[in-house]
């Protein structure tokens, strides 16, 4: 599959990260060894048994900033047991898991942690147990497509990836084109 962002499927694009997330979902669902080394892969000492998986798919192993997203990703779908990609941004998910929302001093804190991350391997290794209380708390699946390519686009462009999530959080609506988010 290789680099390529967007590929034309008889008339409809599906962006790399689309295809990733959905191959990721449909081979977790049939295959419960595989979903298993995912869920594993949670754990940066462990995170080799997902390298079978994210190198078929094309992602380059020895790259930080390319393998981090796809790991924290395929761990999470691999977690949440997820049958489709969801529609809940990662800051509305962070709120939803608390009662209060948006107003709960703990969601609060979980983003200014989160915000305050300069580097990609800080987010994704603060992110781990986010996912995981929104994979307990939360009733909807998360955009994992979405998530994805904010992670990616981390790296490159981390205040605006992390001004999404408060937006999100926040409550304010964000809609932004796949071309966007991966400016």
């Amino acid at each position: 599959m290789g680099m390529e962002t967007e590929v034309i499927e008889k008339g409809k694009k599906t962006s790399w990260e689309q295809r990733f997330v959905e191959t990721v979902i449909g081979r977790c669902n049939t295959d419960k060894g595989l979903a298993a080394r995912l869920r594993r892969a949670d754990n940066p000492a462990t995170e080799y048994q997902s390298w079978e998986v994210l190198g078929a798919l094309g992602v380059d192993l020895e790259k930080d900033y390319q393998r981090l997203p796809f790991v924290t990703v395929a761990a999470a779908i691999a977690k949440s047991k997820a049958e489709r990609n969801g529609g809940l941004a990662l800051g509305r998910a962070i709120a939803a898991c608390y009662e209060d929302g948006n107003q709960s001093n703990q969601a609060k804190t979980r983003l200014r942690r989160l915000l305050a991350c300069d580097e990609l391997s800080e987010a994704c290794r603060i992110l781990r147990p986010i996912l995981t209380l929104i994979d307990n708390k939360v009733g909807q699946p998360l955009d994992f497509i979405r998530l994805l390519k904010q992670l990616r686009n981390f790296a490159f462009n981390g205040q605006r990836v992390k001004t999404q999530w408060a937006q999100e959080f926040y409550g304010q609506s964000v809609m932004v084109k796949d071309e966007e988010a991966e400016t």
